[in-house]
């Protein structure tokens, strides 16, 4: 009979057997657990617990804030490792700024402190501890300088100390920080009931869903048509995710990972729909976008079907222009060596071809003044999931 493949979304579930995938919109009046069994009882009971997987995105994933001492080393290794372990990074902060940084306000799931080759010493002082004394954090580790690990267990209760992350020729270990982040989202899932119940339908550890994603992407070709280099684009309803080739990008990162993963929290046309607007009303090309699209700036402020087409389409202008050389920023991804853009998520619900279409040919050619635009690919059936090894 094979395995049954289950994804919990934020707003529908999906469940994949070697014949099909079946979409379902959830009931929010009722558990998820009730949800599914209401809907696909005799499916779920035909199967063994053991050839039953499941992965969510429907709590949100897990939050991070990353404290390093530098941008290109120590920030940018912890957040490709986040990242890639499906957590989603609310705010990252340079050391020698963390007297003038914000605290954020939401409590966070797990605060990530890196720094440092193993030979430097006196990296942290008691700035770190009053900054964390400010915040409200869950779970706390430290994968910096071991000549630092004295003073931060002196003052940091339930501190866990991982081996560093950065070697000595200034190269990424990736191993332990991302098999703790993804224990740590099991163990997340355990103290939210809404999943938690799921476990009475399989024995198999249930993942987050960007990582499953993430690990599928080798396989990709096996159900689109896709041609390397390529991206993925998802846009959910609270964030937007790109899937992008090593090969893409200019990086000093070395990681047994083909593709990486980065994450746009503000992005998602339901849960940040406040966000992306703002975000789009702040871009300077947003308005011009309107007028090719024929659209009026009225409609940013709108919630009705039109407005959610255009927020959607707003969105994959957003997210390409946040990873273009036009925008510096974390990363910068070489958008015309692209041969396939795939588009994935609740977007693939909503928009046409054409609709997609028009924003990446107006991308490629106003922001990147090129004419030839890549193969546009949609995962109509949101089947990528689903290649999980």
């Amino acid at each position: 009979m094979g395995k049954l493949l289950i994804d919990i979304g934020s707003t529908y579930f999906k469940i994949a057997t070697a014949k099909k995938i079946e979409h379902y919109f959830r009931n929010f009046d009722i558990s998820i657990y009730d949800d599914l069994k209401s809907k696909a009882k005799n499916l779920l009971n035909s199967y063994n617990k053991d050839d039953i997987y499941i992965c969510s995105s429907a709590n949100g994933g897990l939050s991070t804030l990353i404290i390093g001492l530098t941008e290109s080393f120590s920030i940018k290794y912890a957040s490709n490792i986040a990242y890639n372990s499906g957590i989603n990074i609310i705010e990252t902060i340079l050391y020698n700024d963390i007297e003038k940084s914000k605290k954020p306000k939401d409590i966070i799931d797990v605060v990530i402190i890196v720094g440092g080759i193993d030979s430097n010493k006196n990296i942290f002082d008691k700035r770190l501890i009053d900054y964390l004394d400010n915040i409200n954090y869950q779970n706390i580790v430290y994968v910096g300088s071991k000549a630092n690990v004295e003073f931060l267990t002196s003052y940091i209760q339930n501190i866990v100390i991982l081996p560093n992350i950065i070697d000595n020729k200034l190269k990424m270990y990736e191993d332990q920080l991302k098999e703790y982040l993804i224990d740590l989202y099991n163990s997340n899932i355990i103290g939210k009931e809404d999943i938690k119940e799921l476990y009475a339908l399989t024995n198999n550890q249930i993942y987050s869903t960007p990582y499953i994603v993430n690990q599928a992407l080798p396989f990709t070709s096996k159900i689109l048509d896709v041609t390397d280099p390529f991206i993925v684009v998802d846009i959910g309803g609270a964030t937007t995710d790109i899937h992008y080739s090593k090969e893409l990008v200019d990086d000093n990162i070395i990681t047994s990972n083909e593709y990486d993963r980065l994450v746009f929290k503000k992005l998602g046309v339901y849960k940040s729909a406040d966000s992306l607007v703002f975000s789009a009303k702040n871009n300077e090309f947003v308005y011009e976008l309107l007028t090719f699209l024929n659209k009026t700036e009225d409609i940013l402020d709108k919630r009705d079907q039109e407005a959610t087409i255009l927020l959607m389409q707003l969105s994959i202008f957003l997210v390409l222009y946040k990873v273009s050389h036009y925008h510096k920023s974390y990363l910068n991804i070489k958008l015309k060596a692209l041969n396939s853009i795939v588009f994935t998520g609740g977007i693939t619900k909503v928009l046409k071809y054409s609709d997609i279409e028009q924003i990446v040919l107006f991308f490629y050619k106003k922001i990147l003044n090129f004419d030839t635009i890549p193969n546009i690919v949609i995962d109509k059936n949101y089947a990528l999931w689903t290649l999980r090894k």
